[in-house]
């Protein structure tokens, strides 16, 4: 639920009701011992899957194979992170494709990889919501079009480090958001208004994450 809608109904209430209304809790930072800085996507522990509905009878799932992010992370102050994402359209990946199906979403009609080989992804805010949740806010850019995309983030957890075994400091996430395809031009396959009979303009995606970030103090170069 929208925090602004929230927000609005406490004040409604508070007039009816004469009471003052209550401050918002404040949240804490994330408890975690991974230090603040620039952490970059482990490649081997993430994944991006995306589902839309099919005639309203099934959601036909999807995902795509190479995708690159940066995160600006700082558990002592949220809004502060900042992350950044790429993703190759050519890496779609389609569990139980008909013979040509997968080199027709790929073609103009649909993701058209040959025109526009990558998705991309750039935070302008992200927002506390729980003690270790936020919401993110940016632009997606997309068959040559931007639009407005937020999602919901989850801190899973993260440590410092477990050298000799794993030197840096590594984080993990999942997100998860939804998008329409029409704000991209991507309109093939649309139902006619007041019907499912097609495959829906609303697109729901997870993305399960984990960044790897500074060395360890073991490991960081000695300096002196």
């Amino acid at each position: 639920m929208r925090y602004d809608i929230v927000l609005s109904s406490v004040f409604f209430a508070t007039v009816l009701t004469g009471c003052e209304p209550e401050e918002p809790p404040t949240l804490a930072p994330v408890e975690v011992d991974a230090p603040a800085g620039l952490y970059k996507l482990d490649p081997y522990h993430a994944s991006l899957v995306f589902r839309a509905d099919h005639l309203g009878f099934s959601f036909y799932t999807g995902s795509f194979a190479t995708f690159d992010a940066v995160l600006t992370f700082d558990p002592a102050d949220i809004e502060a992170m900042a992350v950044a994402a790429s993703i190759d359209v050519a890496s779609l990946v389609i569990p139980t494709p008909p013979p040509g199906f997968r080199e027709t979403m790929l073609g103009p009609a649909w993701f058209n990889a040959a025109a526009h080989p990558e998705i991309t992804f750039e935070s302008t805010s992200v927002s506390q919501t729980g003690p270790r949740t936020a919401r993110v806010d940016g632009v997606m850019r997309f068959l040559g079009a931007e639009a407005p995309l937020s999602f919901d983030a989850e801190f899973v957890g993260g440590y410092a480090g477990f050298p000799p075994y794993d030197p840096q400091a590594r984080i993990g996430f999942t997100a998860s958001g939804t998008l329409n395809r029409s704000d991209f031009g991507m309109t093939e396959g649309l139902p006619p208004e007041g019907s499912t009979m097609g495959v829906a303009n609303e697109i729901s995606f997870r993305i399960d994450a984990e960044f790897l970030g500074p060395p360890t103090p073991e490991t960081a170069p000695d300096d002196q």
